[in-house]
C-alpha cells in the first residue's frame, strides 16, 4: 500500500494558504475517488485519513499536528499501516520554486522546510519521496513566514486550480508506477542535478 501525505496546518485561519497546498492536493485526490477523510485510528495522533481499496490500495492523509510536528502523525501512520519509507510520498510547499511548478524527488534533505525536518527526525531517514509544489518566495522584503501563511490572491486562482490538479495527477502516478516515473514526467528536463 502506498501512503500519500499532504502537509499543512489545521484550522480555518490556515485554509487556502500557501503552506497548505499539500492539504489541497489530498482533498483533490479524495474528491476524485469519492473518499471521505475521517479521523485516523486512535493509535495515530491527529490525522485525517482515507483509504482506497482495490488491487492497488492507497492511503491518503493530512496530519493535524501543525507543520513543524508533522512527523509525529506520519511516523504513527506508517507504523500502524506497516508502510515502508519507499512507499511514502510527501506533498509539500516549496518557496524555492516559482508558483505553479511541480518537482518530484525520490529522497533528500529537509532543505529548511519545518515539515520535512520533522519527518526526517521522526522517521530517521531521508529516503522517502516528496512532491515539492512551488509557492514562490514573494517579496524578498517580506518575512518568509508571512508569505507562506498568506492566502492566494484572486488572480492566482486559475493557476492554483490547474496546479493542484497537476500535482494530484503526479501523486496518483507515484501510487501507480513509483517516483522514478513521476520525476521523468514532471521534472524539468533542463534542471541541473540536485545535490544534497
Amino acid at each position: 500500500m502506498k501512503l500519500i501525505v499532504g502537509l499543512g496546518n489545521p484550522g480555518r485561519e490556515y485554509r487556502d494558504t500557501r503552506h497548505n497546498v499539500g492539504f489541497l492536493v489530498i482533498d483533490e485526490i479524495a474528491r476524485r475517488h469519492q473518499l471521505t477523510l475521517g479521523m485516523a485510528p486512535s493509535q495515530v495522533p491527529d490525522a485525517f485519513v482515507a483509504k482506497k481499496f482495490g488491487p492497488e490500495p492507497l492511503l491518503v492523509a493530512k496530519p493535524l499536528t501543525f507543520m513543524n510536528r508533522s512527523g509525529d502523525a506520519v511516523a504513527a501512520l506508517m507504523r500502524y499501516y506497516d508502510i515502508a519509507a519507499p512507499d511514502l510520498l510527501v506533498v509539500v510547499d516549496e518557496v524555492a520554486l516559482p508558483f505553479g511548478k511541480v518537482r518530484a524527488r525520490s529522497r533528500g534533505s529537509a532543505g529548511g522546510h519545518n515539515g520535512l525536518k520533522s519527518l526526517v527526525e521522526r522517521l530517521g531517514t531521508t529516503e522517502f519521496a516528496r512532491l515539492r509544489l512551488g509557492v514562490g518566495r514573494g517579496d524578498p522584503r517580506r518575512d518568509l513566514a508571512d508569505h507562506v501563511l498568506s492566502k492566494f490572491e484572486p488572480e492566482e486562482r486559475p493557476v492554483l486550480d490547474e496546479f493542484i490538479i497537476r500535482a494530484a495527477d503526479a501523486a496518483e502516478m507515484f501510487a501507480a508506477v513509483g517516483i522514478d516515473k513521476v520525476m521523468n514526467a514532471y521534472n524539468p528536463e533542463t534542471a541541473a542535478p540536485e545535490i544534497d
